[in-house]
């Protein structure tokens, strides 16, 4: 029998099921009654995309070294996020296959980000990625290449040279305990559930900030062999550590064990969706009933999220809403919470969440 650990660091990248395991997170700290390490005043990124430092946490200089979870989006710096998180901390990022994850970041960051602005689709961007993107903009264009990278810490215009990837490879490994695999999610959950030791339910999760399927643009084989060059660094990331993860779940769990318990998750999270949703599935934007529960949209993904069942007792309805929210409500929510006397974030909270926060 091992103990849960309740000190845990997630280094948030995007476009990688972050969203989801972020909800995991606070739930898990709401459950525990941990302090959460949130972005201060009207914030929602821990300084994002400047590199992190401690003070871009919510009364930092007062709480010190003593919060236990971290989740928000930031820039790795191991040594800034030493200062605030305790020494048996547990740290864990998440990567996704560099293909999908680039389409993905075309169409949500379309409208922000120069280099996609100016192109006509992600197949035109890819074609010649150097007409539109300029190194000169990259606190605009990150988004643009090798992502992950830039999120671990790390120079994502460096030049492709391999003795310089070990490098970071290996400081990745020393810095970060385990790295999970989005396209392998439900696997990475359990892998997750057993390295914390925490209990099933903890790892349940709706997915959230998914985008309506007829958001996607289909890539051209040209398009997927150009990502892999243009994005060689998150390539090359993505390919050592998916497989290191493989790895980690033969040495920890092994496959067989592991297929038994991802059924275990797939069917509880069947059970809670039919408890708790009203379309037994995630809907569009406008198809959202309770506007407090609409996730942020952003360029020309369409966003999805939940309706809830009507008929819900009180304590049923809590732990619905808890999986539902999105990211910025459930950010502003706990931020309420731990700094009552400051003034709020600028978001509205779901219809019901005053009984949401009854005892």
């Amino acid at each position: 029998p091992c103990r849960a650990k309740m000190n845990v660091m997630f280094l948030k990248t995007h476009k990688t099921a972050s969203s989801t395991v972020l909800n995991i997170m606070f739930r898990f700290a709401e459950r525990y009654n941990l302090t959460v390490a949130l972005p201060a005043d009207e914030r929602v990124h821990l300084g994002y995309p400047e590199t992190f430092v401690a003070h871009f946490v919510e009364e930092f200089q007062a709480i010190g070294q003593n919060y236990n979870i971290m989740c928000n989006h930031l820039r790795f710096n191991r040594l800034e996020v030493q200062k605030v998180m305790a020494a048996n901390t547990f740290y864990f990022s998440i990567l996704r296959n560099p293909i999908s994850l680039l389409e993905s970041s075309y169409v949500y960051y379309k409208e922000d980000v120069p280099a996609f602005k100016i192109s006509k689709d992600v197949n035109e961007y890819l074609a010649s990625p150097t007409k539109y993107y300029h190194p000169a903009d990259y606190k605009q264009n990150i988004y643009a290449r090798n992502i992950m990278w830039f999120d671990f810490g790390y120079d994502n215009n460096a030049e492709d040279n391999t003795k310089y990837i070990q490098v970071v490879l290996k400081e990745i490994e020393q810095n970060f305990h385990l790295i999970l695999i989005a396209d392998y999610f439900d696997e990475s959950m359990i892998l997750l559930k057993h390295a914390l030791c925490w209990d099933l339910d903890d790892v349940i999760y709706f997915k959230l900030n998914s985008r309506s399927q007829d958001t996607v643009q289909t890539l051209t084989p040209e398009s997927k062999e150009q990502i892999k060059a243009w994005c060689s660094l998150d390539w090359k990331l993505y390919l050592h550590f998916n497989q290191s993860f493989w790895r980690k779940i033969e040495e920890t769990i092994g496959l067989k064990e592991l297929e038994k318990e991802v059924n275990r998750l797939r069917t509880r999270q069947k059970e809670l969706m039919e408890t708790c949703l009203s379309d037994k599935e995630p809907v569009g934007k406008d198809h959202i009933h309770d506007k407090g529960l609409l996730p942020f949209q952003s360029g020309a993904a369409n966003i999805l999220g939940y309706n809830l069942r009507q008929d819900l007792d009180n304590w049923t309805l809590r732990t619905c809403q808890k999986m539902v929210i999105p990211e910025l409500q459930y950010t502003s929510y706990l931020y309420a919470v731990q700094h009552p006397h400051k003034k709020r974030k600028p978001f509205s909270l779901p219809l019901m969440w005053t009984r949401f926060q009854e005892k």
